[in-house]
């Protein structure tokens, strides 16, 4: 099966920029959407980004302007380049893929933190 794996986060201060990185697994797995999504402490799963594999993006609004998804196919690689970071942007950053002709996220990293301090 195929394992998203992030990393890049830790701890930065408040107007600060973090980059977190998502690799598959399954080198050879080319996700037709790879997404991020975030759970702040206390509250529900939402989401942050997503990038296909043509680079069609798309942000939620708390985030446009600020983060931006890329994606580098040849490595199976996405990236999330966040700036202006914000205290209500710490949470757990998750990565996710679809399948390779699908839109449905079956595929879920293990999360990483992301803490913004003032």
């Amino acid at each position: 099966q195929v394992q998203p794996v992030e990393s890049g986060g830790g701890l930065v201060q408040t107007g600060g920029s973090l980059r977190l990185s998502c690799a598959a697994s399954e080198r050879t797995f080319s996700p037709l959407q790879i997404g991020w999504f975030r759970r702040p402490p206390g509250k529900v799963r939402e989401f942050v980004a997503q990038i296909s594999r043509g680079g069609s993006t798309r942000y939620a609004e708390s985030v446009k302007g600020r983060f931006t998804i890329s994606r580098d196919n040849a490595r199976n690689t996405a990236y999330l380049q966040m700036s202006g970071l914000k205290p209500e942007d710490t949470a757990v950053y998750y990565c996710a893929m679809t399948g390779s002709g699908g839109y449905l996220y079956n595929y879920w990293g293990q999360g990483t933190q992301v803490t913004v301090s003032s």
